[in-house]
């Protein structure tokens, strides 16, 4: 049997015919290698490879099952690993020149670790922007990575290489992180499902994530159903993560067998008020017609919050990533940092104060607290996954033409609040390019926003496959 392109195949299934050895661990992973020899060299999405650790661990599962042993759901699935995570033998750059020359480290992250537990084979690691700072993927260490559906065009980020290295067919999953939007933006723009879960889902680290605690990790894949599939492998708590939630009774995959319709979801076109391109609203308000077609209702809202960017900048730079380059500024190492980011940082250290996080720590909690209000009495809110259509690399998006600096600016709410948050294709602009339609839930409702999704999915009828890339 030939291994099926990964687009066309989910990873529930391909792990089955690995554990039914229909197909062998080793075949799939040489699949792999051979997708990543033809398709890297236009997308740059792998910025690591140990081609001969993947075939050793491929063997090694197939050893085991040949010999009767269970090697967990996730076996023989290939997956690359976000460059701002820890995977055994490989440099964790996270896209800084200072850090090119570390040592390969010992230890898998928390995430990692269970998923080679699980089965998985850990193919090398996937490219981020320098300490994962912006909704684009590109550092002075590996250059940028493109989106398979236009390679001259933005792959989203801040996990931009781990969605184009799945779009593509490199691998069927991959890991990716969220501090501002970094799983949902690159889903959203390379036409997958992917959910950012609540803080402590899946824990973070070792090492510890940032103080101030915007971000947190998970699993990328194509469809949404997959998503929950992986992540019935990795959540529960560690001690390395002080957030940490329990591990659910009931499988989250499972939940999405029949996913029960939202009784009554919130419509929210632009919570700010600011323009969102035409395109892109009338596709997600067309997705939201499909709920209410089906007997949802939908109640629709607008200008809501007006001081998410004015909490999370101070909290993303001040806390999250500054901390780490205070004792770069002023050495040469400076002048090797990438550009967006250094004059970003060089503000942030001259003016974020503590008193400024401190205050944008309690504008954070009074956002979740409206937050709270306005959903109250609605499963989730809906909302544009992007308000711009998809930049060129290095560019900003384009609301009706027009560049606008502030795109991803949907996307930080739910990492200002703590919510589960999820973004599924509606549909293409007018250029072929995927369009994202955004759900935000509940405190801890990772299972409603999931069932959201899979519901969204089923109604949409949409199965977005990027188009071949020419290897010549």
């Amino acid at each position: 049997m030939d291994v099926p392109d990964f687009r066309t195949v989910t990873v529930e299934a391909l792990a089955a015919m690995v554990r039914d050895r229909a197909l062998s661990a080793a075949a799939v992973t040489e699949h792999a290698l051979e997708r990543i020899e033809v398709l890297n060299p236009q997308l740059n999405a792998f910025v690591a490879l140990d081609a001969e650790s993947a075939r050793s661990q491929a063997a090694a599962i197939d050893e085991r099952l040949d010999a009767g042993e269970e090697v967990g759901p996730l076996a023989g699935i290939p997956i690359g690993v976000k460059d701002l995570a820890d995977a055994a033998g490989f440099v964790t750059t996270r896209g800084a020149m200072h850090l090119r020359d570390s040592p390969p480290v010992a230890a898998d992250s928390t995430e990692v670790a269970r998923m080679r537990a699980a089965g998985a084979v850990i193919l090398g690691k996937t490219n981020t922007p320098e300490f994962g700072c912006m909704g684009d993927t590109y550092n002075n260490v590996f250059g940028a990575t493109w989106n398979p559906w236009n390679t001259g065009r933005s792959p989203g980020g801040s996990s931009g290489g781990t969605s184009a290295a799945i779009a593509s067919g490199m691998v069927p999953v991959g890991t990716g992180s969220d501090g501002g939007g970094s799983i949902r933006i690159p889903s959203s723009i390379c036409g997958m499902s992917g959910l950012k879960p609540s803080h402590g889902r899946v824990p973070s680290g070792p090492p510890p994530p940032g103080l101030l605690d915007l971000s947190c990790v998970g699993p990328m894949a194509r469809r949404i159903r997959d998503v929950a599939y992986c992540l019935d492998a990795v959540i529960g708590p560690h001690p390395s993560d002080l957030r940490s939630l329990p591990t659910p009774t009931e499988s989250w995959r499972a939940a999405l067998d029949d996913p029960p319709l939202p009784a009554r979801v919130l419509w929210v076109p632009s919570f700010d008020g600011d323009a969102v391109d035409s395109e892109i609203l009338a596709s997600c308000a067309a997705a939201v017609e499909l709920l209410a077609a089906e007997g949802v209702e939908v109640v629709e809202m607008g200008t809501l919050f007006d001081t998410v960017s004015a909490a999370f900048v101070p909290l993303f730079l001040g806390g999250l990533i500054a901390p780490s380059y205070r004792p770069l500024l002023g050495t040469p190492a400076w002048d090797d940092v990438t550009d967006l980011l250094a004059v970003a940082l060089e503000e942030s250290l001259e003016n974020v104060t503590v008193e400024a996080i401190s205050s944008a720590r309690q504008q954070a909690t009074e956002l979740s607290m409206q937050l709270g209000e306005v959903m109250s009495g609605f499963d989730v809110m809906l909302l544009p996954t992007m308000a711009s259509q998809t930049p060129v690399v290095g560019g900003d998006g384009l609301i009706d033409g027009v560049e606008t600096e502030n795109w991803v600016r949907f996307t930080p709410l739910a990492n200002l609040t703590r919510r589960p948050a999820g973004t599924v294709c509606s549909g293409f602009t007018d250029d072929g390019m995927p369009i994202g339609l955004g759900v935000l839930g509940h405190q801890t409702d990772d299972v409603g926003v999931l069932q959201t999704l899979a519901v969204l999915e089923d109604l949409l009828g949409l199965d977005p496959i990027a188009p071949d890339i020419d290897a010549g």
